[in-house]
């Protein structure tokens, strides 16, 4: 057996944050979902067993809390920040897509969100 594909993910981090381009978004806040798969170039884990040989779904988590706690306007910004951190952090990784949903945006409709999906490669 020859493993083709590897990736971790992290689903439904619920995170409570500061970002919008309303004054009052990065004042007030919102709850946001992010949805977050990296893509590793090895699964050498899966024969050791061993967590040296991958990515700690808690650190990845650590960088999503640390990035969150940043105000941006744009969720764009808040994801090519994590983005940028998680390829530096982590050497095997070969790339990253992450969702980021604002739960509530300030728009009126009923059980409305607003999202932005990012993927990169190194």
């Amino acid at each position: 057996m020859k493993i083709t594909d590897y990736s971790i993910a992290l689903h439904n981090v619920h995170l409570y944050a500061y970002h919008g381009v309303l004054e009052q978004e990065r004042s007030v806040g919102a709850w946001f979902t992010i949805n977050i798969r990296l893509f590793l170039d090895d699964c050498s884990c899966a024969y050791s067993d061993s967590i040296d040989e991958t990515v700690s779904y808690a650190d990845v988590y650590d960088v999503v809390v640390k990035e969150m706690e940043k105000p941006s306007l744009l969720l764009e910004n808040v994801c090519k920040r994590i983005l940028e951190v998680l390829f530096d952090r982590f050497g095997g990784v070969s790339a990253v897509e992450i969702d980021m949903k604002k739960d509530t945006p300030p728009m009126g409709g009923d059980r409305l969100s607003s999202a932005v999906t990012l993927r990169a490669e190194r």
